[in-house]
Parts: structure tokens; sequence; C-alpha cells
């Protein structure tokens, strides 16, 4: 009879398919060490972009005072 084809193709293959791609992203779950280093990176690399931010508006406050609500304005 012909039920056996029917059988793996209906049944077995599906569920085979499913449960391997499953167990690939069990295993895709953390994050990998060099993942974990650029995201360092670009911390490090955020939190110097911010310090500059700050140090620039500490000058732009010494040298122009009323630039913050001058730029307000024309938004």
């Amino acid at each position: 009879m012909d039920v056996i084809p029917i059988l793996l193709t209906v049944v077995v293959a599906p569920l085979w398919i499913i449960f391997h791609y499953v167990t690939k992203w069990k295993q895709m779950k953390g994050i990998t060490p060099e993942d974990e280093a650029s995201l360092g990176d670009l911390r490090s690399t955020a939190d110097r972009l911010e310090d500059r931010i700050r140090t620039m508006e500490r000058i732009m406050d010494d040298e122009v005072p009323d630039w913050r609500s001058r730029h307000n304005d024309k938004f």
C-alpha cells in the first residue's frame, strides 16, 4: 500500500523539520562573545559621544548663554 510514504510525508517530515529548527533556536538563545564585545565597543563609543555633547553644551552655555532658548524657538 501507499500508506507509508503518505504517512512519512504528512506526519514525520513536518515534525522532523519543526524539531530540527526548535533545536537550532535553543542553541542560538544567548549572545556570542563576539556580540558581547561589539556591544561593549558600542557602549564605550556612546559614552564618549555623550561626554562630547555635554562638553559642547557647557562651552555653548559659557559663550552663548541663550542658545538653548533660541534653538527651541525654531521648532
